[in-house]
């Protein structure tokens, strides 16, 4: 059964400023849009942790959400149409006249907007009009997917105001990922929104991509002594379409030499059986890309029922089994620019500074941006100090992996 609300109180454990963010987000909806009673609604970010780059050829990933979030503070109207207020961005608003893409949009907080409300309607959903006052604690540029987040939200609100809660954490990734592609014109997997929509810990199979298998997953990384870390080790994501475009279609040469239109339809052992066969038919960096693929969507099979099994141990050892590959077959460390190396430098001081202890791990595209280490929890302080020391203050986010995913939130 569908958990259609959670409190305030079990939403964010020990917050004691929540209660002045609801109550600021409430002024602002009645100051700008001047609307009724509001109601809450909130969408978490996500950290990938298994299967770097495989959800694009249906593969299998592991991620988890974390406890930055977006809320919003909605309500519905008796206009038609729908207008949000971004904390620290302005306006923004959307006639119910017409969903279908606007070119002029493409790129922009509209097309998030319009492109769920498009997806609910196409799919036999309610949509209505809602006056909503937002705000982010996801940091753009963190790889902690600020955009899926923000367009799971909006499908929430439209599922809470509209849909008595009914939709599924799926269907509301599945109008996300819509949005994304078809309305903002981002050709991006379905990985982020489900971490977002579903909440906690999540392994996903991607083999059907419009129904994939998701598998829930309970498990307190600090109980266990743990704390997950993003570093931002800065360096630009400008200029890297190219690169980030080159992963998927490479993997896909190599997918249709074996006359499969994703990898996950060639098994290890016919690639392996004929790999003396590609060289010259694909490029040598494909092989290497297809053979990331084929052993990276397998850790994250082992990485989830490591975490079901409590083994700890053999799932960090995963992560850094993970991260290896990353470097080394994927070459989605260092982008092509010779003087850019602010991941490869991050995630090799970070390797220095544990000393064997925990893992790190890139996470999301890579090039540049972010990577990911499990610190243990009574290393964490020395570990940020020293980090910190070539990457400056707040390179480090300290992490808890939230629970739950897009929901609504009650405030009495």
């Amino acid at each position: 059964m569908l958990q259609k609300t959670v409190s305030l109180e079990q939403l964010y454990p020990g917050n004691t400023e929540v209660k002045d963010r609801v109550l600021k987000l409430k002024e602002g909806l009645e100051r700008e849009w001047g609307s009724g009673e509001a109601r809450f609604f909130s969408a978490p970010g996500r950290s990938e942790i298994g299967g770097n780059h495989t959800d694009h050829q249906h593969g299998r990933i592991l991620a988890c959400a974390v406890d930055l979030d977006m809320l919003a503070a909605a309500s519905s109207t008796d206009r038609n149409d729908i207008r949000i207020y971004s904390d620290g961005f302005g306006p923004f608003s959307i006639t119910l006249d017409s969903l279908e893409p606007v070119k002029d949009d493409e790129g922009t907080s509209v097309a998030f907007l319009r492109g769920v409300a498009d997806y609910f309607k196409r799919n036999g959903k309610n949509v209505g009009p809602f006056d909503a006052y937002m705000d982010s604690q996801v940091p753009a540029g963190a790889s902690l997917s600020s955009s899926a987040c923000l367009a799971v939200l909006f499908g929430e609100i439209l599922n809470g105001l509209f849909n008595d809660g009914e939709c599924t954490p799926t269907f509301l990734a599945l109008a996300a990922k819509w949005a994304e592609n078809v309305h903002y014109g981002k050709p991006c997997g379905l990985m982020d929104q489900l971490a977002s929509a579903t909440g906690g810990f999540i392994a996903v199979d991607f083999y059907n991509e419009t129904d994939p298998s998701v598998e829930k997953i309970e498990f307190d990384l600090r109980e266990h002594g743990y704390a997950l870390c993003i570093l931002n080790a800065g360096g630009s994501h400008a200029n890297l379409s190219d690169q980030y475009a080159a992963i998927p279609a490479e993997m896909k040469t190599v997918a249709e030499y074996f006359g499969k239109e994703y990898l996950s339809d060639v098994t290890e052992e016919e690639f392996y059986d004929r790999i003396g066969e590609l060289r010259g038919k694909v490029t040598d960096r494909s092989i290497m890309r297809a053979m990331h693929f084929l052993a990276e969507t397998q850790r994250a099979r082992l990485g989830a029922e490591a975490l079901k099994a409590d083994n700890l141990r053999y799932f960090l050892l995963l992560a850094n089994a993970s991260g290896y590959s990353s470097e080394s077959l994927l070459e989605n460390i260092a982008p092509s620019d010779e003087n850019e190396r602010s991941l490869a430098l991050g995630i090799g001081y970070a390797k220095v500074i544990l000393a064997g202890k925990g893992a790190c791990r890139v996470q999301g595209g890579g090039f540049a941006g972010t990577a990911q280490a499990f610190v243990p929890l009574d290393f964490l302080d020395e570990f940020i100090t020293r980090f910190e020391r070539l990457f400056g203050k707040g390179s480090v986010y300290v992490l808890n992996v939230r629970p739950y995913g897009a929901i609504e939130v009650s405030v009495d």
